[in-house]
């Protein structure tokens, strides 16, 4: 089996990306939708929204904040271009970044509210342990982290594809970098992580099959 580099497996996909979420991956009429209706209605809102592809979520965030400011960042900069073709009319509001989360500084005490969409499962713990300790430092006091995500209906199936994964690598001989592949937690996990990262609370509002949203408040 062969592993394709994060952001060219979403470079090459980007024709067909929209289409594939919306009727392959389950709950998606839904998840956009209530994930949106989370985010507080505040004039001039500041949001992270890490791994934003093109923009799916910003298609209903926009039409319940439209005065919500914006920073995107994503490896794939394919996918971003298509954010500024649909939201041309968004753009004074749209701040879209290349790069890597993990690598990128977010700051400190910026943001109302930090968005993560169907892009956290490709990750370790460890790696998502380091991540959520940026996220709480950029989020102001009192303010969300949103988490839409797959995630493992139980640990034996998180474990498999972990380990399958580290096989992998191994064979392939890799030993750095980003790659596809996924490698979904337990809710139970999730939930572990953030509160180890900080965040004072932690709820599952909604599941659609493997599909879960977690609230974590700073």
């Amino acid at each position: 089996m062969k592993l394709e580099e994060m952001s060219s497996f979403f470079n090459n996909r980007v024709e067909g990306y929209e289409e594939h979420m919306m009727n392959n991956v389950a709950g998606s009429n839904i998840f956009y939708i209530e994930t949106a209706k989370l985010i507080p209605k505040a004039k001039g809102l500041k949001l992270l929204d890490l791994g934003c592809g093109t923009g799916l979520e910003f298609d209903e965030i926009f039409k319940l904040n439209p005065t919500v400011m914006v920073t995107g960042i994503d490896l794939a900069k394919d996918m971003l271009k298509r954010i500024k073709e649909k939201h041309w009319d968004k753009l004074n509001q749209i701040n879209l970044i290349v790069d890597s989360y993990f690598h990128y500084d977010i700051g400190e005490d910026i943001f109302d509210v930090v968005l993560s969409v169907e892009t956290l499962h490709h990750y370790s713990h460890e790696e998502k342990a380091t991540l959520y300790k940026k996220i709480i430092k950029s989020l102001k006091q009192d303010s969300l982290y949103i988490e839409v995500d797959y995630m493992a209906p139980n640990q034996e199936y998180e474990d498999y594809y972990f380990s399958e994964k580290k096989r992998i690598l191994v064979e392939l001989g890799i030993t750095e970098g980003l790659y596809h592949y996924d490698t979904p937690c337990t809710v139970e996990n999730q939930i572990q992580l953030l509160y180890n990262a900080g965040f004072k609370s932690v709820e599952k509002k909604w599941q659609g099959e493997n599909t879960v949203i977690l609230v974590g408040k700073k």
